[in-house]
């Protein structure tokens, strides 16, 4: 059984930051590629940031470019998020997601594209 939590969200201010976590069990974490993805009241589902297995690549998106850091530490099972300089408009529910490394030749940054999911953490910037 795959199973991931996501934990450290929160309520904080307009330019402050967060940490969220990404417990994974039931696998072997090292060989999948992990991402984060959020969802906005209203909205659809959208990438934010992704990690190879080994962690020698990352990709994000754009607006989160210099802003989010994504990390992970295989020997503890998890996937982190920082998130730095936060704006009202990254409040969502945010979800960590996971798929084999052997789906390479398929999108990371398309929600779709991932096999196991997180119940997601709340995520709330005030200004």
């Amino acid at each position: 059984q795959v199973h991931l939590v996501e934990s450290g969200g929160g309520l904080v201010q307009a330019g402050g930051s967060l940490r969220l976590s990404c417990a994974v069990s039931g696998r072997t974490f090292s060989t999948y590629v992990s991402g984060w993805f959020r969802q906005a009241p209203g909205k659809e589902r959208e990438f934010v940031v992704a990690i190879t297995a080994s962690g020698g690549s990352i990709y994000s998106a754009s607006p989160e470019k210099g802003r989010f850091t994504i990390s992970r530490d295989n020997a503890k099972n998890t996937v982190y998020l920082q998130m730095n300089s936060l704006k009202p408009e990254d409040s969502a529910v945010y979800y960590c997601a996971a798929r084999p490394i052997t789906w390479y030749s398929r999108s990371v940054y398309d929600p779709k594209e991932y096999e196991y999911w997180g119940q997601g953490t709340q995520v709330t910037v005030s200004s």
